[in-house]
Order: C-alpha cells, then sequence, then structure tokens
C-alpha cells in the first residue's frame, strides 16, 4: 500500500531525483514465534489485540541503526496537531523520519520511549497507520528543495502562513455557465491582483 503511493507523482520525483529514500519494515518480520505474532490481549481486559513491546522495539532499533540520527514520529490522537509548520521543520533538516504505522487497539505503552514526536493528524479513528504515516511524508516530502518545481510554490500556498488560509483561484474560460472569473485576475495589474488575493484570503479565526 505504502510502497505503491510512492511510485506515484511528486513522491515518485523526489524518489528518482534522489532527494528521497524510503525503506519499509514490515513488523511481521520481528515477529515472536513460528507464527510471528505481534500482537497480544491487553492486560486488564478489553476489546481488540494490543501490538507487543518486543517486535516494536526490534523494527525501530533496527532502523535507527541505519540512520542514527532519524527522529521517530508516532501518529497518534494524543499528539499534537501535525501542521504545515512541522512538516517545514522537518524538511529543514538533514534528520530521516521514521513513522511508526500503529494498527488494532493500539501499542504497548513502553515504546513511546523511542518516540521523538507524537502527533495527530485529526480527531477521528481510522483503522490503521499507514495513511497517517502517508500524510506525514507526504507533507515534508512536497517540501524538499525542487520537489514542487516552482522555487516559491510551497511558500505561497495554504497555511504555510498559520494565520490565513490561501486565496481562491481561477482558470479558463473566464466565463463559465454565467460566472466569470473576477475582472482584477484579468487585468494584468499585478500590484491590484496582489491586493485580491491578500483581501480574499481566509483568516484563521
Amino acid at each position: 500500500m505504502i510502497e505503491e503511493y510512492f511510485n506515484h507523482g511528486m513522491m515518485r520525483k523526489a524518489l528518482e531525483q534522489g532527494q528521497l529514500e524510503i525503506s519499509l519494515i514490515n513488523l511481521r518480520d520481528y515477529g515472536i514465534g513460528p507464527r510471528r505474532t505481534v500482537d497480544d490481549i491487553p492486560y486488564g481486559g478489553g476489546d481488540g489485540m494490543v501490538l507487543k513491546p518486543e517486535p516494536i522495539f526490534a523494527a525501530i532499533e533496527f532502523a535507527k541503526s541505519q540512520d542514527k540520527s532519524a527522529k521517530v514520529v508516532l501518529p497518534t490522537p494524543r499528539g499534537p496537531t501535525w501542521v504545515q509548520a512541522t512538516a517545514q521543520e522537518y524538511a529543514d533538516n538533514d534528520e530521516g523520519l521514521i513513522i511508526f504505522c500503529a494498527r488494532y487497539e493500539g501499542y504497548d505503552e513502553r515504546i513511546t520511549e523511542l518516540v521523538d514526536c507524537q502527533t495527530s493528524i485529526g480527531d477521528y479513528v481510522l483503522t490503521g497507520g499507514e495513511l497517517p504515516a502517508m500524510i506525514i511524508a507526504d507533507s515534508v516530502v512536497r517540501l524538499l528543495p525542487g520537489v514542487l518545481g516552482g522555487e516559491t510554490s510551497a511558500e505561497l500556498e495554504s497555511f504555510s502562513d498559520p494565520n490565513t488560509k490561501e486565496h481562491p483561484h481561477y482558470t479558463r474560460p473566464s466565463d463559465y455557465r454565467g460566472n466569470k472569473v473576477p475582472d482584477v485576475l484579468l487585468s494584468g495589474n499585478h500590484k491590484e491582483i496582489e491586493g485580491w488575493r491578500e483581501e480574499n484570503s481566509i483568516q484563521s479565526e
């Protein structure tokens, strides 16, 4: 699932240009016993299964052995919300990221001693950690120099300024079903266009 995602679009471009390297680690490779067990019932009772500490420690420690400076990121509802500024912070440094994909009911709490950053992508429940991991990775990779193409593409888009959201966009035709593009955008007056864009950016409350 994750490998396929990175074979498309900007992620593939980053890989081909050598700006990105990805290694996928299957937790089952570090499972316990002949059945490669990675989970068990929770102490104290309750529904679901909890990921065991042994496979997770082994997998993360292996990943750290490949890149000792890499930071371990754990997507979890308990963490602060992942925002553009955080993605930019990781994109600006040379340290790698180890993103752990939790599943099932959760994980043994003791793994958090290996984690540098706990973060949430929103207040809702998913079936696994693959999507959060891909969202986090995508948001960082697209900020690497040259990945988006235009030098200022990332700087001008929504959320780069935490206080505003990006202005509306239009393209041809200028009149579609009677709904016309604002005249100022057709004027060629760059100062007025810039003023319109600032005026029509949504201010965060």
